[in-house]
């Protein structure tokens, strides 16, 4: 089946707990977090994501969209984070290395994350040590950006890496999912989507994440 992971970036942060709740027919909470140096743009930190633990019974998917993220792991994990996600840009590939180590150290989940400039190949160092690769569908740093259908081929490819290396390993993606482009996503080969405004904007919410499961 595939999973839905609504992102709170497009919540109502004065009542994020209520926006949280809204989606509990999803499969994850998928929570974005910059730093304003990695991405444009700052959200939110550990001091949120140990906020939001008690309101869901939902798994936390953290993002993290900074510099060296092996610095935060482990508080991030403290926190509740049930997932941790890093970018293969954001540091060294030892570093990398490290930041899962620690992220499994903690007995959580741990991800990488390949930006859209960034080829499929990055993958590979990392491939059959994560439980999730994240493919991003637009530029991270904001949210509401346009789905870039070119990125497809890079995720038939690293499914391809994935059946091949590490089958339990999920495939998400990140950026413009919404009704017209989710079935794009999982015929490439994601079975993890990651969708803010097409969520929280729906007149509907249970009913858009039912449709965005294809």
């Amino acid at each position: 089946m595939v999973k839905i992971a609504p992102s709170i970036l497009s919540a109502d942060f004065a009542n994020l707990e209520r926006d949280i709740q809204k989606i509990s027919t999803a499969d994850y909470v998928h929570v974005d977090v910059m730093d304003g140096v990695f991405v444009p743009n700052i959200s939110i930190g550990i001091p949120v994501v140990k906020c939001i633990r008690p309101t869901t019974t939902l798994p936390l998917d953290v993002h993290l969209m900074i510099v060296e993220p092996v610095r935060y792991v482990d508080q991030f994990c403290d926190a509740g984070a049930d997932l941790v996600t890093v970018h293969v840009e954001s540091d060294t590939e030892e570093n990398i290395h490290k930041a899962i180590d620690k992220i499994h150290a903690k007995g959580k989940k741990a991800g990488i994350v390949v930006k859209p400039k960034t080829p499929a190949e990055a993958v590979l160092p990392f491939l059959e040590k994560v439980e999730l690769i994240l493919v991003m569908t637009v530029e991270p740093g904001f949210g509401g950006q346009s789905f870039m259908e070119d990125m497809m081929p890079k995720v038939t490819a690293i499914r391809k890496l994935i059946d091949e290396k590490n089958p339990t390993c999920e495939l998400e993606v990140d950026g413009g999912v919404a009704p017209d482009t989710c079935k794009t996503c999982i015929v490439a080969g994601a079975n993890v989507l990651v969708a803010g405004s097409s969520v929280y904007k729906a007149a509907d919410i249970r009913a858009r994440i039912a449709e965005l499961r294809g």
